[in-house]
């Protein structure tokens, strides 16, 4: 593993620092990543097979302009065209891309553009995850929102205009319990039409008791695709399990949720592969759940507390933009998100191309809106699990948007 990854962990006691050590330097000291820890449902499912049978095929230097010029004249690709699109060989084409992957977007989307905000509402976590700011092991400022804390964040964000909001915890059971998310989530449909949440992985009947509480889908991220890296990078804790994490997404759906969407955060192991399988994913869930609504999100890795130099190394942002026309031109009708993590640039022109949401007015840190949206100083605020690269608020979002000729869409969606 390299250094990079590690995180300053200055004020830890001296036990959890032997632990820590331990768990980076003696890989027999951690629990098996493929096999499910005690209360884990394992659901009846052949997506991770499919998936993981591609990926495994997949030989990125085999790809020729040949295959790229066959994909991007085909109305509807299959699965090696995919791959030709995700191939060094398609770099030269990225013009044509981006102008195939418009189109694709204007036919199913027209201008439209969504516009949304995450809170964090906890960054209390269990995980040993080396490359997140949230991580049991990094030393940051931990918070937990009350329920009335809560409340105030999301009248001043709902004050904003906003009408959609991702709920986010980091991953503490203990902390953030179900109910407690829950709770947050009824909370929520108070002021907004539209609550996702991103939060730990659950089972089907907490999935469905989130639905209960208002929650129209959920994020997952899968990370990296590659269990051998994964395992590298994920030391301790419930999340430790690749397997579990993947099918969360299915589980979600099979407890009712209207919408699913996951990723790999690109920059952890070979981007290209990692693409290829994020896409899948949301591919073969499509193909056996018809009535959900799929989305894509294309994160890269950024700096965190404690560790400025965290970067995803080889995925640039013409990479990136390569990676999201292949997603459009793959998967047409799919939502596709790009977050704060990127420029203004970047994400002013992308939305152009191929994104369909965008997010706004966004921290990641805990109970902070107020200072950010108002100026007022807060007493006492979270660390954020990772630096944002466009703070531009929902008003300034909206108008850059519209000058562009887009429709920003705060929501579309009306319950009857």
């Amino acid at each position: 593993m390299e250094n990079q990854f590690f995180v300053d962990s200055q004020a830890l006691s001296e036990a959890a620092l032997k632990r820590k050590h331990t768990l980076e330097s003696d890989p027999s000291s951690r629990t098996d990543h493929m096999e499910y820890m005690p209360g884990q449902e394992k659901i009846n499912s052949d997506i991770c097979e499919k998936v993981m049978s591609a990926v495994d095929s997949f030989d990125a230097s085999k790809y020729t302009a040949s295959d790229v010029m066959r994909a991007l004249q085909k109305d509807h690709l299959q699965v090696e065209d995919l791959k030709a699109l995700l191939s060094p060989a398609a770099e030269p084409f990225l013009e044509k891309m981006a102008e195939r992957a418009r189109i694709e977007t204007r036919k199913h989307f027209g201008n439209t553009v969504y516009l949304f905000t995450p809170l964090y509402i906890a960054n209390y976590c269990e995980n040993y995850c080396v490359y997140c700011g949230f991580n049991c092991y990094n030393n940051i400022r931990r918070m937990k929102l009350s329920f009335e804390q809560i409340e105030h964040e999301m009248q001043i964000i709902s004050e904003s205009g906003m009408e959609e909001i991702l709920i986010l915890t980091g991953e503490s059971r203990s902390q953030s319990n179900i109910e407690y998310i829950g709770q947050a989530c009824r909370l929520a449909r108070k002021y907004f039409r539209m609550v996702g949440v991103e939060i730990y992985p659950v089972n089907v009947d907490e999935y469905r008791y989130l639905h209960e509480c208002g929650v129209d889908y959920v994020t997952v991220f899968q990370e990296t695709y590659d269990t051998e890296k994964y395992e590298q990078l994920h030391l301790a804790g419930h999340k430790r399990v690749w397997p579990y994490r993947f099918d969360a997404q299915e589980r979600a759906l099979m407890g009712g949720m209207r919408g699913v969407a996951g990723s790999a955060l690109l920059g952890l192991s070979d981007f290209r592969k990692d693409a290829l399988a994020s896409a899948l994913h949301m591919y073969y869930l499509q193909r056996k759940y018809p009535h959900a609504e799929i989305s894509l999100s294309c994160p890269r890795l950024r700096p965190i507390i404690n560790n400025g130099r965290i970067n995803p190394q080889d995925v640039g942002e013409r990479q990136l933009c390569q990676i999201i026309c292949a997603y459009r031109i793959f998967l047409p009708f799919a939502g596709i998100t790009v977050s704060s993590r990127e420029s203004e640039s970047f994400r002013n022109g992308i939305v152009k191309i191929a994104a369909t949401k965008i997010s706004a007015g966004v921290s990641t840190g805990i109970g902070d809106h107020e200072s950010k949206y108002t100026g007022k100083e807060e007493s006492t605020a979270g660390d954020e699990q990772f630096e944002i690269n466009d703070s531009r608020s929902l008003e300034k979002m909206y108008h850059d948007m519209s000058e562009e000729g887009l429709q920003p869409v705060l929501n579309d969606y009306l319950y009857v």
